[in-house]
Formats: C-alpha cells, sequence, structure tokens
C-alpha cells in the first residue's frame, strides 16, 4: 500500500483561504502590534531623548565644587563640621569609603533595592506601582530610584506627569555620567536626613553625636528611613512613627539579603537613643561669628596688615579654638538651666570660655538651642548688646585706685545721697534695699553694694570710666558720656558678653589686654587643574588638601598694658575673697567653688539680664542668661540665675585646665597691711576690729591713724561727757564718729557715737559753759569731692547743674567754712552746700574755729 502523498500548495492555499484570517484582518493585526511595539518603546525613546538633551546638574558637572567645601576642626583637630561655601545648611561631605556598609545597606533596601540593576529608572517597580493603583485606587509605594530621587533634589519639579518625565530623563541623564557608587554618595550628602540637615554626615552627628561609619545598623536603618519623610520621622517631634518606619525598613533588609535574622532581631530590639541635644554640629553660633567676622579683627579669619586677604570662603579647613569636649559639656548645662528656669520665665542663655594666656576662645554657646524658634534661639548671646548690671563695678573701682588714690581699705560712703543728671536727680539704691553706712572699698565692691560705686563714678566722672572701658575692648559704650553719667557704675549701657568675658581676662593677666581669637590655623583650597575641571564626573576629595597656614599668635609680651598691674592684683585679690562677700551672699554661694576664683555677679534694670563672669589664673567664663526679646525674668538675679551655670561651667572649664592658685602679690609692689576694720585706715588702741589689707606699698606707708574711734571719758552713772567728775565715777569708753554724711545713717543705725552733753553730776567741761569739748587737735576734712575730681557740664541741660559740697566735722564743731577759691561760705550741719558749677579750675578747703583745717584739695569743671 502507497504511503499517502502531502498535500500540494494548492491545497494549503486553500485551507488558509477557507480557515486562517482574512488579509484586511491580517493588516489590522499586524498593524495593532506594530502600535503596541511603537506605545512601549516610545517613551523610552523620548526619555533617552530627553536625558540626551537635559545637562547635568552644575553641582554634579564641577569638580572644584568639592574643592571648596570647608571642614571645621577644634583645637584638637577633632572634626565638628563641614560647610559647603554658599550652604546655609548643616552639612558635612563624606566620601562613599568613610560611610561604612550599614547605611548602605539599609539606604537599598529603604529606597531603591534594584540600584545596582536598573538604568537610572525601575520599569519592575514603576509596573508594581501601576498596578497597585490601579487595585488600591491609591498610592501604595512608590516608584523613584535612588537615581530620581537625586534628581529632584538637585532639580526640584512639580509632581506633575512632566514634572516626573524631566525627573526621569535628568535620572538617566546621571547613570550616563556617573558610576553607580558616585550616584550613591552624591545621594548620600545631598539628600535631606531631617529638617535642616542635608547628607547622612550631618545626620548622623546631629541625632547619634557619631560618625555614619560607627553607626549601629538600628541607629543606619533609622536615618535610612528619614529622606522618604523628613519632618514626618523627625524624632524630635516623637520616636514613635520613626521606630515603626525603622523597624519596617530592617524587615526589607531581611527579605533582600542584607542582613541576617539575628541582626535585624538585636537591631528591632534597639531603642532610638538620641544624643543630647547641643547644637549638633559643634559650636553653630561660634562658626557663624567666624564666617561673618562678627567677632572683630584678628579674632576670625581676617588675617593682620592693611589690605590682608582673607580665606574665608576658600579654606578647606578651619582649625577654630575651642575645645570640642568642653562645648559639648557646657551646651547642656545650658539648655539644662534654660528647662530649669522657664517656670520663672527665663528663655535662654549663653556663655563664653577664654584662655587668658592667649585670648583663644575654648568654649561658645550663642543660646542655649539653636533649633529652639520659640526661645529664638537663632540669635547669638555671645555678640548680642545687653547690660552688664554690676559686673562694670570692678573697672569703675580699678580706675579710683589709680586716679583718685583709692585703695581696698578706702571708706565709702553708703547711706543715702543723690546726683544730679540730665533727667533730675539721681538717688541709687541697693539691691537688699538697704543702706549700710560707711563701707571699705573691699567690701561694697564684694557685696556688689550699688551706692558706693555711684559715689565713686560720681567722683571720677563718666568720661574718664568710658574711655577706660573702651581701653578693656567695650567698645559698643560708644554713645555720650553725658547719656551713660554716673549709673554706668552700675552698667547703665549695653555690652557683648564677649567683650565683657575679655575685659575680665585682662583683670586675670594683671592689666594686659589682648583681643579674644577664634581661630587658630586654616588651610586653603589649592587650584584645580585644567584636567579635573573637564571630568565628567567627580568624586568628593577629603577636605584640607591645602596648605596649613597658622594666624598669628598671642603678642609675646604678653598684650598692651591698659590696668594698673598692683592695682589689677588688688582687684582680683577681692574678688577672690569669698569671706568679705559673706553679707550679701552667704556661706556656700554659688560663687563659692572648690578652686580660687575671681567673680562678679550682675543684674540689670528690671531683671532683664543676668551676668555672671569670673576667671581663674588660666580660664575666664562669663555667663548670661535672660530672654532674647528683652523681656523681664520672674525675679531672678545673677546669683539665682547665670550664676549656678556660672558654677557649672567653671567645674568643666576646670577638667580642661586644671585650677590652681592665683600667683602671690608681688611683694614689691603690695604690701599686707593690719587696718581699723571700720575705718580702713591706720588702727590706734582705740580701734576693736581690725582686718588684714592689701595695699600698693606707696599707700601703705601713707595710711594715717584711724580718726573713726574716739576715747572718751563718761559719767558712768547716765553715759554722758564726764568733765570734772571724779575719778571714781569716770570710765573711758570707746565711741564712733562719722562725717556729716554719715551721721544721719550712724544715728539711725544706733551706732555708739560719743555724747555731746557734759554729766549735771559734775563740773563743767573745760571750753564754753556746758558744751562738750571743741576738738582740739581734731580735723575738718573735704567729704566731697575727691580731690582730681572732674565735672563736666552738659550743655544741652537748661537747668541748674550743681554738686553738694561736704565737710567731715569732728564733735563740738558748731560751724565751718567752705573756703572755694579764696571765698570763705559759712555753713552749719549738716555742713553740706549745694554749689553751682561753674566752668575752670577750683580749690577748696574747710576751716573751723578749735579744731585744725582740712587740706586743700582741687577739682575741676569743663
Amino acid at each position: 500500500m502507497r504511503a499517502p502523498s502531502p498535500p500540494g500548495p494548492g491545497c494549503a492555499g486553500r485551507w488558509l483561504a477557507r480557515f486562517g484570517p482574512r488579509p484586511r484582518a491580517r493588516r489590522i493585526l499586524r498593524r495593532a502590534a506594530q502600535i503596541a511595539l511603537a506605545l512601549a518603546v516610545a517613551p523610552w525613546l523620548l526619555l533617552a531623548t530627553l536625558a540626551a538633551l537635559t545637562p547635568l546638574p552644575p553641582e554634579l558637572a564641577a569638580p572644584e565644587d568639592h574643592a571648596v567645601s570647608t571642614v571645621l576642626l577644634d583645637r584638637h583637630g577633632t572634626v565638628l563640621r563641614e560647610l559647603r561655601a554658599g550652604d546655609g545648611t548643616r552639612a558635612r561631605w563624606l566620601p562613599l569609603s568613610e560611610a561604612g556598609d550599614r547605611i548602605q545597606r539599609a539606604l537599598l533596601a529603604a529606597e531603591d533595592k534594584r540600584f545596582a540593576r536598573h538604568p537610572g529608572v525601575d520599569p519592575i517597580a514603576i509596573a508594581r506601582a501601576v498596578g497597585q493603583l490601579a487595585a488600591e485606587r491609591r498610592v501604595v509605594s512608590g516608584a523613584s530610584t535612588i537615581t530620581q530621587q537625586l534628581a529632584r533634589t538637585l532639580v526640584p519639579r512639580p509632581r506633575t506627569t512632566r514634572g516626573k518625565l524631566g525627573e526621569a530623563a535628568l535620572a538617566l541623564r546621571i547613570e550616563a555620567s556617573l558610576s553607580k557608587r558616585e550616584i550613591l554618595e552624591q545621594y548620600l550628602n545631598r539628600v535631606a536626613f531631617g529638617p535642616g540637615l542635608r547628607g547622612v554626615e550631618a545626620a548622623s552627628r546631629f541625632y547619634f553625636d557619631k560618625p555614619t561609619r560607627d553607626l549601629s545598623l538600628a541607629e543606619a536603618a533609622a536615618l535610612a528611613s528619614m529622606p522618604r519623610g523628613p519632618a514626618l520621622y523627625d524624632p524630635r517631634r516623637g520616636t514613635g512613627p520613626l521606630e515603626r518606619r525603622r523597624n519596617r525598613v530592617l524587615d526589607r533588609m531581611l527579605e533582600a539579603g542584607l542582613a541576617g535574622e539575628a541582626e535585624v532581631a538585636r537591631a528591632r530590639a534597639e531603642p532610638i537613643a538620641l544624643a543630647p541635644k547641643g547644637g549638633g554640629l559643634g559650636a553653630p553660633h561660634l562658626v557663624r561669628a567666624v564666617l561673618g567676622g562678627a567677632l572683630g579683627p584678628g579674632a576670625g579669619l581676617d588675617t593682620e596688615g592693611p589690605g590682608a586677604a582673607s580665606p574665608r570662603g576658600r579654606a578647606t579647613s578651619i582649625t577654630l579654638t575651642i575645645d570640642r569636649g568642653l562645648q559639648r559639656e557646657i551646651e547642656v548645662l545650658a539648655q539644662q538651666t534654660v528647662r530649669g528656669l522657664s517656670d520663672r520665665d527665663v528663655g535662654a542663655a549663653a556663655v563664653v570660655v577664654i584662655e587668658n594666656a592667649t585670648g583663644e576662645i575654648l568654649a561658645y554657646v550663642g543660646s542655649h538651642d539653636i533649633e529652639d524658634a520659640a526661645g529664638l534661639g537663632h540669635n547669638d548671646g555671645v555678640l548680642a548688646l545687653r547690660q552688664p548690671g554690676s559686673a562694670l563695678k570692678p573697672f569703675v573701682y580699678e580706675l579710683a585706685m589709680e586716679q583718685l588714690g583709692f585703695t581696698a581699705a578706702t571708706v565709702l560712703p553708703d547711706v543715702e545721697l543723690s546726683f544730679p543728671t540730665a533727667d533730675g536727680n539721681y538717688a541709687p539704691r541697693n539691691y537688699d534695699g538697704r543702706f549700710h553706712g560707711p563701707v571699705r572699698l573691699r567690701d561694697a565692691l564684694a557685696n556688689s553694694y550699688n551706692v558706693p560705686a555711684v559715689w565713686a563714678a560720681a567722683a571720677l566722672g563718666p568720661e574718664r570710666i568710658l574711655a577706660r572701658l573702651r581701653d578693656l575692648g567695650l567698645r559698643s559704650l560708644d554713645r555720650e558720656p553725658s547719656r551713660y553719667g554716673v549709673a554706668i557704675a552700675l552698667g547703665d549701657g549695653e555690652v557683648r558678653l564677649v567683650d565683657l568675658a575679655n575685659a575680665y581676662a585682662t583683670l586675670a593677666r594683671g592689666g594686659l589686654y589682648l583681643p579674644v581669637r577664634a581661630v587658630r590655623s586654616f588651610a586653603s583650597a589649592s587650584p584645580p587643574s585644567p584636567s579635573s575641571q573637564a571630568a565628567s564626573s567627580v568624586s568628593p576629595a577629603p577636605s584640607g588638601s591645602g596648605a596649613p597656614a597658622e594666624l598669628p599668635a598671642a603678642p609675646p609680651e604678653g598684650g598692651a598694658r591698659v590696668l594698673d598691674a598692683a592695682r589689677a592684683r588688688v582687684i582680683v585679690d577681692i574678688l577672690a575673697d569669698d569671706r568679705a562677700r559673706l553679707a550679701s551672699f552667704g556661706e556656700g554661694n554659688v560663687l563659692d567653688l572648690p578652686f580660687p576664683v575671681a567673680a562678679k555677679t550682675g543684674t540689670s534694670k528690671g531683671f532683664r539680664d543676668n551676668i555672671a563672669v569670673g576667671f581663674t589664673p588660666d580660664v575666664t567664663v562669663a555667663v548670661w542668661v535672660g530672654n532674647f526679646d528683652g523681656s523681664p525674668m520672674g525675679g531672678v538675679s545673677g546669683i539665682t540665675g547665670a550664676g549656678p551655670l556660672f558654677r557649672d561651667a567653671m567645674l568643666a572649664a576646670a577638667r580642661v585646665r586644671p585650677p590652681r592658685p592665683f600667683d602671690p602679690p608681688d611683694p614689691e609692689q603690695l604690701a599686707e597691711v593690719e587696718v581699723c576694720a571700720l575705718s580702713g585706715m591706720r588702727p590706734t588702741a582705740a580701734c576693736p576690729h581690725r582686718r588684714h589689707e592689701l595695699l600698693p606699698r606707696g599707700d601703705a606707708a601713707a595710711l594715717s591713724p584711724c580718726d573713726m574711734h574716739e576715747t572718751v571719758r563718761v559719767d558712768r552713772r547716765n553715759g554722758l561727757r564726764a568733765g570734772a567728775c571724779p575719778d571714781a565715777v569716770v570710765e573711758e569708753r570707746v565711741f564712733e564718729r562719722y562725717d556729716a554724711e554719715l551721721t544721719a545713717w550712724a544715728r539711725a543705725a544706733g551706732r555708739p557715737l560719743a555724747p555731746e552733753a557734759a554729766s549735771p553730776l559734775c563740773g563743767a567741761l573745760p571750753g564754753a559753759p556746758g558744751a562738750p569739748p571743741s576738738g582740739a587737735g581734731a580735723r575738718v576734712r573735704v567729704s566731697y569731692p575727691p580731690d582730681g575730681a572732674r565735672f563736666v557740664l552738659d550743655p544741652s541741660i537748661n537747668s541748674l547743674q550743681a554738686i553738694r559740697l561736704r565737710a567731715g566735722v569732728p564733735p563740738g564743731v558748731p560751724r565751718v567754712r567752705f573756703v572755694l577759691d579764696g571765698r570763705p561760705i559759712e555753713v552749719g550741719p549738716p555742713f553740706a552746700l549745694d554749689w553751682p558749677l561753674v566752668a575752670g579750675a577750683h580749690r577748696l578747703r574747710i576751716d573751723a574755729d578749735g579744731a585744725a583745717a582740712s587740706e586743700e584739695i582741687a577739682f575741676s569743671v569743663e
């Protein structure tokens, strides 16, 4: 039997004609296939065309972009932060090789697990997102790759179809220009990882206070979660949302094989522990002050000399003078202080620490928290102009020692006094609301009594005081002397905390002034080579490749002489005298530290500013507490507000610069002598209480015998002067005697004043019948003005400008004569004369019958 023969062509044609598609249908299918292919390919062709036409962003195209970034280091070389030129965000460039693998694994799991395989746009992720949108009718997951997110960061676009298309085209352009490692490095450094935080290194140091390479897997997963929603996952607003997102990232790492089960389990159990807040990138206010030149010539980046160029903006690294450990500790202390005083309307604090020998700033806390918008934390309390209160008193007294012959033993009046001003008479009051009578300068300064300080300021005149304060660097006191008046002694003017601190450092240096320094050295960037400029991609180079340049050091002689060395040392001795301030501050006060510290507090009018400033031989610490908007605090004084923070900051500084005693006074300049505790003069047998005082040798040799104690014979039966009483009823008693301006206070205070009347049980006293002794052997004296005083007439004041001339008169003298420029004017109790100021040089002495005349003094009116 024959095998069947295959069908011929005719049969096949007939079969196709009968059962195959019609020619028209075939044409339709073919066209449909072509259209489908075109629709599938066209978007990619369009993207490819757009990508070819899309320029690479200049941030990626310019290799020198990284050459101008600036690393800021502390004095020990520890990195504080890195700034890109003109970039105001917190940022520090991190080469991928230094990032560690944990953050890279976490980021790929969180954002783009197929990063290594797609060309910049992920078709699979797009298809998944579209399918989920169709099924769920909501956005379930995004399709943006890491490259697309980088493109969106570099060139923000609206979230429209056109914007998405441009974003995808730029992503393809980036992928064609950079390697995957370069793209990942750019992403890690340019994308926001938190509000105001650009790049992962900035976020790592801000939130966890450690480099990215040292992050645990849990911390890395937390940071990798943040680009999805920097504000939503900000842990400062609560760690709950971030922890949930972190755990999802950890699960995705496990699913993608980027972490093991045990590793993920440990990470999920780890709580999110944020570092204490405190300027997470290191001294932000100081950096701003340095880069802006706000600290003044020689303090920042401006080099010395006319026409010298500043390295600001062209330095690859800047080594600051601060100590990062001390800086962070004081930042936290400032935050704790503000929190602790928040119920007393305290909203801000600032601290600056200066190394005395060099003027270098060791710590600079401009506010308790730069991110505290409610507390105006971006303000800089170290540079803000605030009233220093009593913190200026040491410089007033030192100047009075130099120019008026005051010493630490000089007795000053702390009684009700008034002083003429442009707005009328000014009557100062003490913080405790009391008057303390005659007080030695040591006690007046140590206890911060106001009246004696104003009295000394009136004797000096505000012109001389302002000139001295400006020599000390307090140049913000730039108004006319009449604007401040005698109240300048109480801080009636505005100064910067850093300038006040440096004035105290001048005291610590024995009167030598140095400008503050915030920068030790810098390294300039080397110009990029032509070949590097032509490169199409860039790998961030480490900063600091330029040659280091040391800034001028402190002058070898230690600075310019502003204060007399001997008298400055006396002021230091007073400010360090814990016993002298017991009357006002009590035992165990915040200024009583376990090592020698010279310190002073100040409180401005209306409790708007608290100041505490002081020093050891090596460091000076100055603290301000208050509110940046100028609102008053709730009765917070320098001792209760700034004082505790000063104590804590000084203890912290002592761990960096171990404390030591102050150098002993130079025996060739100063001598320790015994004085009467009441008069401050050489004690006599009548002085019941004595103190040791530190005086310049010339002043110690010229010390007069005490004239405020007298021994008087009294009738023991009635306490009156004995006169001719028989010895059997007479006893000698020691009494006090005061100048006219102090007598009223002494009577009111119940001080032991000698009786003026004779005992009626005995014969009359010698001299006038029934009168006390005339004061033979005693001397009247000029109590005010002091010798050498200078007064200035204010032409803007139309009212009478006058001073009160006062005499110190011994008991028993009924009247005195003020001999002013040779013209006698007779005056009775209280032995004071209001005299209209007359321009010119004047001389004054006081005569009295029965008592020695005073020495003649000179003063002037301008």
